[in-house]
C-alpha cells in the first residue's frame, strides 16, 4: 500500500515544475511581444522619417523646377543641382534602413538651394533693370532714327531745291535774218532770198547760288525743210545724242549775260524756222521765226 504523504510530495513537485514552466512561458511570451513592439515602433519611426525626407526632397525639386523655368543664365547650374536631388530621391526609395545620412544630405542641399535661388533672384532683378534700360534705349534710338530720317528727307528736299535754284535761266531767245552789205553793215530782212545771216541771241539770267565759270550752250537751228543748219555736228550725252548748228561758251560770273551769235548761210528756205537752246542735252529755251 502506497504512502499518501509520498504521493502528495510528488504531486506538489509536479505542480511546482509546471508553475515554473508556466511563468517562464509567460515571461518569454511577454519578451517576444515587447521586442515585436520595439521593432514595430522602429519601423514606423523609420517610415515616418523617410516620408519626411522624401517630402523635403520633393519640395527642393519643385523649387529648382520653378527657377529653371525662368530660363536665366544660371539655368545650367540649377539643372545640375536639381538632378542631384532626383538621384537622392531614387536612392532614398531603395533604402530600407536608417535615413539619417539622407537627412544630412537634404540639409546640405537646402542650404545650397537657398544660395542659388538668392543668386538667381538677384540676376533676375539685374536683367529686369537691363531690360528697362534696353527698352528705353530702343525707344530713344527709334526716335533718333525717325528724327534723322526727317532730317535726311529735309536735306534731300533742300538739296533738290538748291540744285533747282542753281540752274541758270535762259531768257529772251530771239532770231532775225540779216542781209550783209559789202561794207559790212547788216540790214534786217524777212525775205529768205535776201538773207545771208541768222542772228540768234539770248540772255543768261543772274543767279547768285549758281556755280560760276565757263558755260557752254548748244544751239540747234532747223529750217522749214526740217534740216539742221550750220555745223551739223553731233554730241553724245550718255545714251542721248544731239545734232547742233553751233555751240557757244560764255564766262559766267553770276551776273546777267547777253549772248549773240551769227549763223551764216545761203539759199535760206521760205517758211518757219525753229531755234532750240540746249544746256548739254537739256532743252532750256526755244523760239521760232518765219522767212517769206
Amino acid at each position: 500500500m502506497e504512502n499518501p504523504e509520498k504521493n502528495n510530495s510528488s504531486l506538489k513537485a509536479v505542480i511546482a515544475v509546471l508553475a515554473v514552466l508556466l511563468i517562464g512561458s509567460l515571461v518569454y511570451i511577454f519578451k517576444l511581444s515587447s521586442d515585436s513592439d520595439v521593432v514595430k515602433t522602429e519601423l514606423t519611426t523609420t517610415l515616418t522619417e523617410k516620408e519626411s525626407v522624401m517630402k523635403d526632397l520633393q519640395e527642393l525639386k519643385a523649387t529648382y523646377d520653378a527657377a529653371i523655368a525662368e530660363n536665366t543664365s544660371m539655368s545650367d547650374e540649377l539643372i545640375q543641382e536639381r538632378d542631384k536631388v532626383v538621384a537622392l530621391m531614387d536612392d532614398l526609395n531603395k533604402s530600407k534602413g536608417d535615413v539619417t545620412k539622407y537627412r544630412n544630405q537634404v540639409q546640405g542641399m537646402q542650404a545650397k538651394m537657398k544660395t542659388l535661388v538668392a543668386e538667381n533672384d538677384e540676376l533676375k532683378k539685374q536683367n529686369g533693370v537691363l531690360t528697362v534700360q534696353r527698352d528705353s534705349t530702343i525707344v530713344v534710338l527709334g526716335e533718333s532714327k525717325k528724327f534723322n530720317e526727317v532730317l535726311v528727307g529735309q536735306n534731300e528736299e533742300l538739296a533738290k531745291t538748291v540744285e533747282k535754284g542753281a540752274k541758270l535761266t535762259i531768257l529772251n531767245t530771239k532770231t532775225a535774218a540779216y542781209k550783209l552789205r559789202s561794207s559790212g553793215k547788216q540790214i534786217e530782212t524777212d525775205k529768205a532770198s535776201r538773207a545771208d545771216i541768222l542772228k540768234i541771241s539770248f540772255t543768261i539770267a543772274e543767279n547768285q547760288i549758281a556755280k560760276s565759270g565757263d558755260k557752254t550752250y548748244y544751239v540747234q537751228v532747223i529750217d522749214a525743210k526740217n534740216n539742221v543748219l550750220g555745223d551739223k555736228k553731233t554730241e553724245s550725252f550718255g545714251d542721248n545724242t544731239l545734232t547742233y548748228s553751233f555751240k557757244t561758251t560764255v564766262q559766267y560770273e553770276n551776273k546777267t549775260v547777253n549772248v549773240s551769235e551769227d549763223l551764216k548761210g545761203k539759199d535760206f528756205a521760205k517758211g518757219t524756222y525753229f531755234i532750240n537752246v540746249f544746256d548739254n542735252d537739256e532743252l532750256v529755251s526755244k523760239t521760232s521765226f518765219s522767212l517769206r
